[in-house]
């Protein structure tokens, strides 16, 4: 079996809190496409925009524009460095 070390090369993912909410995620952007977020018991709770009895979940709205907004600000580094990607 090989090991999966790709997130190994880049930035440690780094914890960031929803705006909305407060749920508080670890987080990795690899470039302005691409999102790893960790999700924890706590920010699962946490999350406004989580259904607890729903089967599946798409993804927060909120996180999601905090994620980019960070990232934008400077204070979430993008791997790749390709500002032209924000776009």
């Amino acid at each position: 079996m090989r090991v999966d070390d790709r997130l190994l090369d880049g930035p440690p993912m780094r914890s960031l809190a929803c705006e909305r909410c407060a749920a508080e995620v670890l987080v990795r952007k690899s470039s302005w496409q691409q999102t790893s977020v960790q999700w924890d018991g706590r920010a699962t709770a946490l999350c406004a925009e989580r259904d607890p009895a729903a089967a599946s979940f798409e993804g927060c709205a909120s996180l999601r524009d905090t994620i980019r907004a960070s990232a934008l600000r400077g204070t979430l580094p993008v791997a790749d460095g390709d500002a032209d990607g924000a776009a």
